[in-house]
């Protein structure tokens, strides 16, 4: 029986991608939540502050998103995205937590002990 702890970087890298793309198109009922990693998806107050019109197009766009390269995705987990919405440069950032939102993840692959968390914010609030 193979574990996450077996698995090496590279495929560790590609299932917490997948996790990642699973759980952020199941903030826009793109998957169904019941197969989604657990987590929430939050905004900051600038965010906020653009409006719901704007707040709903970011949403779509962050669901959609497939524009990962390697200046914002590193680690290749599919975990941060820039979004330009009408010359406003938005990022999304996915991290990964225990299963308390305490501390980050012991196992950021296993889905039994990892919890995440999606913020939609501006660069300056960063």
């Amino acid at each position: 029986m193979t574990t996450t702890l077996d698995l090496d970087p590279v495929k560790e890298a590609a299932l917490i991608a997948a996790q990642n793309d699973t759980f952020r198109r199941s903030i826009f009922g793109k998957t169904p939540v019941a197969d989604a990693p657990q987590g929430q998806f939050v905004m900051t107050r600038g965010i906020a502050a653009l409006g719901p019109d704007a707040q709903l197009d970011l949403t779509r766009r962050v669901a959609a998103f497939d524009g990962f390269n390697a200046d914002s995705d590193p680690q290749g987990w599919h975990e941060m995205g820039v979004i330009d919405l009408d010359g406003t440069t938005v990022w999304f950032k996915l991290d990964l937590y225990d299963v308390d939102y305490t501390y980050g993840s012991p196992e950021p692959s296993d889905l039994e002990q990892t919890r995440r968390v999606l913020t939609l914010l501006l660069p300056s609030e960063y």
